[in-house]
């Protein structure tokens, strides 16, 4: 057998066949022995029926995002074969149940080996039934490739331990039916093997929508509160599981602007709140962001992103809404941003916004969108254990609070911000009005002239202020390379990815990446000074307009004329940037 670096895995079925566990399933095996995984979902928004597919990309080294292709394709249903076949690679292998569907080989633009495995009658062997048909599958293909049995097996027991030791027993022996029928049918395996890698760092396999959550345990936060919509519905489910053990209230509001007013409310009596949505319920919480803005209370929002106008693509991705979120509400108050391009980007930046908001009293956005909140990575362990230092900003101890009954909560300062009391009960004094009406220092309302543009002026310095705290953006590669492509969110691990990639085809030095995480304030400086000393500026991004190109030529003078722009709801995908970046010369 021939050594792998790399390996790519579709499994493809009907909603419903448990295609997104398989992905799961097989992200956690592989990082268990020692291996880098990542899996990426399409899926429509249907709750059965439609075509679901989930992509496995699995090396033994670092690997930033997957390729669109597969070397094994696991077909669950006829359709799957016919969607996928032109990705398979040459030799590579198609896992299928003969006794459903018909398989031959020039079904296949290229060579493949077809590895029938009687999916439907082993499940029924073991007490299964059609929905236990992937677990056979995953046990069959990992017995091609000759990886250990016993990795999948102990992921098996904690990802169904909970449900009882019958359920744990029928899950092992469906998967290791499939194993042993692989190992005894198919002695010769896959011609190419990837195995466990001999030293395991301690790893932990998570979605965006979960790093997100953790980010936020950490940095104290003490209320949540969202409204289910795809993308960010697997942050609901993991904060649901958590908030009684690490000490935070969940709710689930009626509609997205009661959360944001709950959100909102959470936090004036001194809790770190955070809300979640995306496109259709941000539109909603609009309002309620302008409140904070003009009360100056703390909110977090994490927004992920999907395609529109209206409902538009559900389950798909983009990077669409940057402009929208920028100016989203009425008036002028300051909004901060920030945008990660992976797992730990997402964990750390979110305890930052909780910093940012308390620290300038303002909203502060965290700016995801499908690709990241829904992908698994495996993550060495050892990036995820230092969060971020919580910083409050100006409160007011209870003895100083003691000391005005009536608080001068928007006192004209310096810097803009104001000593903010915490309004609990048994605090003495602090007392002011949270007016949505233009207001004085004390929150009455005013209409005089001179008094609103004072206010106005506050608020703003406050966006000053913040722009101290934003760290130079990330140039990745050569210095000098022939092209530097800029890009935010998402796109860094696919960039990163082409650019190994390249690097591996002795192009090192054909591309580099700046790296835009803070998008409100902007590393004004850091990117002046990397882009006008770049040879040729390549904008990329997930979307029609390219609002990343407008908001750097806002903020630096710079424009930005060579753009690469995808917008059909899908990822990037490694080959399509190559391809891309090939055309400029």
């Amino acid at each position: 057998m021939a050594e792998l670096t790399s390996l790519h895995i579709k499994v493809g079925g009907e909603a419903g066949f448990g295609i997104m566990a398989s992905g799961l399933l097989l992200v956690r095996t592989f990082s268990r022995g020692g291996l880098k995984a990542i899996t990426i979902n399409d899926y429509p928004s249907l709750i059965r029926g439609g075509h679901n597919v989930i992509l496995v990309k699995v090396a033994n080294h670092d690997i930033f995002a997957t390729d669109d292709i597969a070397d094994i394709l696991i077909a669950l249903n006829r359709e799957t074969i016919d969607l996928h076949k032109n990705e398979m690679t040459a030799g590579g292998a198609v896992v299928f149940d003969p006794e459903s569907f018909s398989v031959v080989t020039t079904d296949f633009p290229k060579a493949v080996t077809l590895v029938p495995v009687p999916l439907m009658r082993l499940a029924k062997e073991q007490q299964g039934d059609v929905l236990m048909r992937n677990t056979v599958a995953l046990g069959a293909t990992l017995a091609l490739i000759d990886y250990d049995f016993s990795f999948l097996e102990s992921v098996i027991r904690d990802q169904f331990g909970r449900k009882g030791e019958e359920v744990v027993t029928k899950n092992v022996n469906l998967a290791r039916a499939g194993y042993d029928f692989v190992k005894k049918n198919f002695p010769q395996g896959y011609p190419r093997k990837l195995g466990p890698q001999p030293v395991k760092p301690k790893q932990m396999v998570l979605t965006g929508n979960e790093a997100v959550g953790l980010g936020a345990v950490a940095a104290g936060m003490k209320f949540f509160a969202a409204y289910p919509m795809t993308p960010i519905n697997g942050l609901l489910y993991y904060l649901a599981g958590i908030a009684e053990k690490t000490g935070f209230v969940y709710k689930q509001p009626e509609d997205e602007i009661s959360g944001i007013n709950m959100a909102i409310g959470a936090s004036f009596a001194g809790a770190r709140s955070m809300v979640a949505t995306s496109g259709g319920g941000f539109c909603l919480m609009t309002e309620g962001v302008s409140l904070a803005g003009m009360i100056e209370q703390p909110v977090v929002v994490i927004y992920g992103q999907r395609p529109g106008p209206a409902t538009g693509l559900p389950t798909w991705t983009t990077q669409g809404d940057l402009h929208f979120v920028l100016n989203a509400s009425q008036g002028e108050f300051p909004r901060l941003v920030l945008a990660p391009g992976d797992m730990e980007e997402a964990y750390y930046l979110t305890g930052i916004a909780f910093n940012l908001a308390e620290k300038y009293q303002t909203p502060t956005f965290v700016l995801v969108d499908k690709y990241i909140c829904e992908s698994y990575f495996s993550v060495d362990l050892a990036k995820m254990q230092n969060p971020v230092k919580i910083e409050r900003g100006k409160l007011l101890k209870p003895e100083e609070q003691a000391q005005e009954m009536e608080l001068k909560r928007y006192l004209l300062t310096d810097d803009g911000i104001s000593p903010r009391p915490l309004p609990i009960p048994g605090n003495k004094g602090g007392i002011f009005h949270a007016n949505s009406d233009e207001h004085d220092e004390y929150g009455y309302s005013i209409e005089e002239a001179h008094l609103t543009k004072a206010m106005i002026e506050k608020r703003m310095k406050k966006m000053a202020e913040a722009q101290k705290e934003v760290p130079d953006a990330t140039l990745y590669g050569e210095a000098d390379a022939e092209h530097t492509l800029v890009g935010w969110g998402s796109t860094k691990g696919v960039v990163l990815e082409a650019m190994r990639q390249l690097t591996e085809a002795g192009q090192g030095k054909l591309v580099n990446y700046l790296h835009i995480a803070w998008v409100n304030p902007f590393p004004v400086e850091s990117v002046k000074r990397i882009l006008s000393s770049a040879k040729h500026i390549i904008d990329i991004e997930g979307n029609h307009n390219s609002p990343m190109a407008d908001w750097i030529l806002l903020k630096t003078g710079i424009a930005i004329k060579d753009r690469i722009n995808k917008y059909d709801g899908r990822p990037f995908f490694p080959a399509e940037i190559i391809t891309e970046i090939s055309k400029f010369k």
